[in-house]
């Protein structure tokens, strides 16, 4: 089939809408739990529709974290208040119960950090990334400088209004320094006007186990050394539908698989497709994709976290100036808004293969705040429900990333990701001391 005739069927394509249907309606896709399992079986199959060869589930074990009941109260003796606020526990945040000062942080940055006197307490820090930051600024920092500096708790409070208590993992398939919570930006303006006075009592039910999370792959074009990576995870946090984060994703995946099946003859390079478990919990199922593949017969890997939700594409490059002009031209042929960042970031399912010198081009769409700055919005709440979904922006971005990915697999010669640039241009975008408090900043570095 010619491209014209692929993309006009891509266009009519509701295959990507009735899989991010199937994955909404999941009980809880948080990693290691039954929804999850059955997300990986529903994609399995759709994967095997769409014409994936060779389909098949991979087990990655990992340590299981299970919530319990959590809760959060303060007490302010000099205005007679005693209050007990919502609050959700953080995935990896140890069981306890405890009582501190409760100290308001703003961002949880490492100068509000040590302008508080926060040892033995319980810090309130905000969601989202602070005014002066060129970069985006990941609660595993805040909390690891929280730690680091002797807090006892960590309260996360959402910047997006609407009763919604954030969450995220505090720490990466470990249990964390220290409990978190979150709460909604109602209830931190409430906790920031009590800090400094309050006594917070905070009580966290959790318990970390032995549990295992699932790869689902597949592969499409000619039986080649060489390969193009698709990746998208299809696991999300417990609470809400993972509509959003990452199930629009998993949808757009899916599109450009089907758009891909249709057009294989044009493949110079085998195209391996992988819907990854476990990336909110630590990047688990990429870990161990990582670790079993040979990174160097890898071309490029093409990650579809957050492709989906919103019109404007966002190409994350990560310093690769070849894959950016693969991004432009294909976005430039369908007159399709897209915005660049080339700066690398560790915290999605690209990070193994871009540290191991794979070129790593990440979709991402966006939507910015009254301040120009990207926000996160309903994701990692329970507002991620399928019904913030856009079928036409699903079938459009499915198609972007389908076209990239057939430009990368043919002969064309993608330079190697270099781990010493990656290096120099995460420490200097301030990234190291956050990755270094939150564990995660490669020790062979």
């Amino acid at each position: 089939m010619d491209i014209d005739r692929a993309l006009g069927r891509a266009w009519r394509d509701d295959a990507p809408w009735r899989l991010l249907t199937r994955l909404t309606e999941c009980d809880s896709r948080l990693a290691g739990h039954p929804g999850e399992r059955r997300a990986a079986e529903i994609v399995a199959d759709a994967f095997e529709t769409a014409g994936l060869r060779g389909v098949a589930e991979f087990p990655v074990p990992f340590r299981r974290w299970t919530r319990g009941h959590t809760d959060l109260a303060v007490t302010v003796p000099d205005r007679d208040v005693d209050r007990s606020f919502e609050a959700v526990a953080l995935p990896y945040s140890p069981a306890r119960d405890l009582r501190a000062d409760l100290v308001d942080v703003g961002h949880g940055t490492p100068a509000e950090l040590d302008a508080a006197d926060v040892a033995n307490a319980v810090v309130l820090a905000r969601t989202g990334t602070p005014p002066a930051f060129d970069r985006f600024y990941h609660r595993i920092e805040k909390v690891g400088h929280a730690a680091a500096a002797g807090a006892a708790g960590f309260v996360f409070a959402n910047h997006v209004p609407g009763q919604l208590p954030p969450t995220g993992a505090l720490a990466f398939d470990a249990q964390a320094p220290i409990p978190g919570v979150g709460v909604s930006k109602e209830t931190g303006d409430w906790l920031r006007e009590y800090a400094g006075e309050a006594t917070a009592s905070l009580r966290v039910e959790a318990s970390t186990g032995d549990g295992t999370t699932r790869n689902v792959g597949g592969h499409l074009g000619p039986d080649t050394d060489e390969e193009v990576l698709l990746l998208a995870h299809l696991d999300a946090h417990d609470g809400a539908e993972g509509a959003l984060d990452n199930g629009c994703g998993v949808a757009v995946l899916l599109g450009a698989v089907r758009l891909l099946s249709t057009i294989e003859s044009a493949l110079a390079t085998r195209v391996r497709v992988v819907a990854t478990g476990g990336e909110e919990l630590g990047l688990l199922g990429s870990r161990a994709l990582a670790d079993a593949v040979d990174c160097d017969r890898i071309r490029a890997v093409v990650n579809v976290d957050g492709a989906g939700r919103h019109r404007r594409l966002k190409a994350l490059t990560h310093g690769s100036d070849a894959l950016e002009t693969v991004a432009r031209r294909v976005c430039a042929d369908f007159d399709h808004p897209l915005s660049v960042e080339a700066r690398p970031h560790p915290w999605s399912d690209h990070w193994p293969f871009l540290r191991a010198g794979v070129p790593a081009l990440q979709f991402h769409s966006e939507r910015a705040d009254a301040e120009g700055h990207w926000e996160r919005g309903w994701t990692h709440t329970r507002a991620d429900t399928r019904d913030k979904a856009d079928s036409r922006t699903i079938r459009t971005h499915a198609m972007l990333v389908a076209l990239a990915v057939r430009e990368l697999a043919t002969d064309a010669e993608i330079p190697r990701a270099d781990p010493a640039a990656v290096r120099e241009a995460l420490a200097d975008s301030g990234a190291k001391p956050g990755m270094e408090a939150a564990g995660v900043w490669p020790d062979d570095w």
